[in-house]
């Protein structure tokens, strides 16, 4: 069987389900909200190519939680992070990872759900740039995935610190990093492996 590059490639969206009731949760809700406008688009974007869309997601510490129970507890009312909630909400179709650390294929089913769906290749996105989307690309790098990081879907609490990400993410992890402005999807798609 022949597999096209969408075939091989899935969006990972990395903690954007969040309730940002953190330290620093307030400085990371404004770059947050303006990646998700992307990172949606980006989605409609794999939708159209037919390439799976898969959430990976810190459990906030409830270790009974599941997707439905995570989405409920970040789109409570006094929630800073239903913005995002509301623009990336996980739909049916989508695979939903719980993780409960950085990266998200450490103690997660990551590791068995990307052969599964024959993924060699993987785009990046979410917050924080430079812990979760950092830990877990390292963990593709070594995996030999292919990346592409797009530096417009993801954020951090400071801009340097996703800067300083991206830059770890291209020059030790062999990552594509140009924003989605400069390079789409079906661009990345049509690229050789």
């Amino acid at each position: 069987m022949n597999r096209t590059m969408s075939d091989s490639t899935a969006l990972i969206i990395i903690d954007m389900i969040n309730d940002l009731d953190f330290e620093g949760g307030e400085a990371l809700r404004a770059p947050a909200e303006g990646a998700a406008g992307r990172i949606v688009a980006l989605r409609d974007a794999a939708d159209r190519a037919g390439v799976p869309v898969i959430y990976v997601n810190d459990n906030f510490g409830h270790w009974h939680s599941e997707r439905s129970s995570i989405v409920d507890h970040c789109d409570r009312e006094d929630s800073q992070g239903r913005a995002l909630i509301a623009a990336l909400r996980p739909r049916d179709r989508d695979y939903f990872v719980v993780k409960p650390q950085f990266s998200g294929f450490y103690a997660t089913n990551l590791p068995v759900l990307l052969p599964q769906l024959g993924v060699s290749r993987l785009v990046l996105t979410g917050v924080a740039a430079d812990i979760c989307v950092l830990f877990t690309a390292a963990d593709a790098h070594m995996r030999e995935y292919d990346l592409w990081v797009p530096g417009d879907t993801v954020a951090s609490e400071r801009d340097a610190h996703r800067r300083w990400a991206l830059e770890i993410m291209r020059h030790s992890m062999c990552a594509e990093t140009r924003p989605t402005t400069e390079l789409a999807l079906a661009d990345w798609l049509s690229r050789d492996g």
